[in-house]
């Protein structure tokens, strides 16, 4: 099944939450104690100066935000499904308890707790929702000074063409030298949302280190400890993160 195939507007982000996201998963905490040391670790070398952050195809996750949150002057959250943007907007405004966890989790390393800031209240001055297709991010070029994209270039389509042109987007939404993460469901047959069934394309550590490669300088691509027990159907998770190569490298940033 091909991206323009699926079910968009009846994926029913209520649903996805409350199986997904309603408790903090081993899976989930382990990719936050990587991503928050990456993160952490490189913001904490920048100078002052603006920072753009981009959550691609976000979906009814709102842990890639929050783990951009202290970092970022502005955070776009990109996302297709018109049901999943509401979902967001209403979030932006004060999202639900069942994150605190997560932003709990990220606050374990000292860049984040010690910035001692409400992530209420800085996720709503500085997130922004952006209906979009992930398919149509070359038209902003490298606008973004981080970014993050979990369980999208995968879970969108069964096509390897489209989840190679997924993942290419993405990159190149991003500045030269921005910081990012990626996650993947490795080896997905496919997932429910509500009562409609969506697509996956079966992608394994090689495919995801392939598809970044021409866009990444200096990244590493792991296959997550924990089991995997979200749902059936996939074999466990992957987790991507770098950064973008230079324009110096030959790639251009769009």
């Amino acid at each position: 099944m091909k991206n323009a195939d699926a079910p968009w507007e009846s994926f029913d982000p209520i649903a996805y939450v409350r199986h997904n996201y309603r408790f903090l998963q081993a899976e989930d905490e382990e990719i936050l104690h990587i991503i928050r040391g990456h993160f952490g670790g490189h913001f904490r070398k920048q100078g002052v100066g603006p920072v753009y952050g981009i959550d691609v195809g976000a979906g009814a996750n709102l842990y890639p935000a929050l783990s951009m949150l202290p970092w970022c002057d502005e955070i776009t959250l990109f996302e297709h499904s018109f049901a999943n943007v509401e979902y967001l907007e209403r979030q932006a405004g004060g999202y639900d308890e069942n994150w605190d966890p997560f932003w709990d989790a990220l606050c374990e390393h000292e860049a984040y707790g010690s910035l001692y800031l409400d992530p209420r209240e800085r996720f709503r001055k500085v997130v922004k929702v952006e209906q979009g297709n992930i398919f149509g991010l070359e038209r902003f070029g490298g606008r973004w000074s981080v970014g993050t994209m979990f369980f999208v270039a995968e879970s969108m389509t069964t096509s390897p063409l489209e989840f190679d042109l997924g993942v290419e987007r993405f990159m190149c939404a991003l500045a030269p030298g921005a910081p990012f993460a990626a996650a993947f469901m490795e080896h997905s047959k496919g997932y429910h949302a509500g009562e409609e069934f969506f697509p996956a394309c079966d992608v394994g550590e090689p495919e995801v280190r392939a598809s970044l490669a021409p866009f990444a300088g200096d990244f590493e691509v792991q296959r997550l400890k924990s089991a995997a027990g979200v749902r059936d159907g996939y074999s466990g998770m992957i987790l991507a993160y770098g950064w973008r190569r230079n324009t110096d490298a030959g790639i251009p940033a769009a």
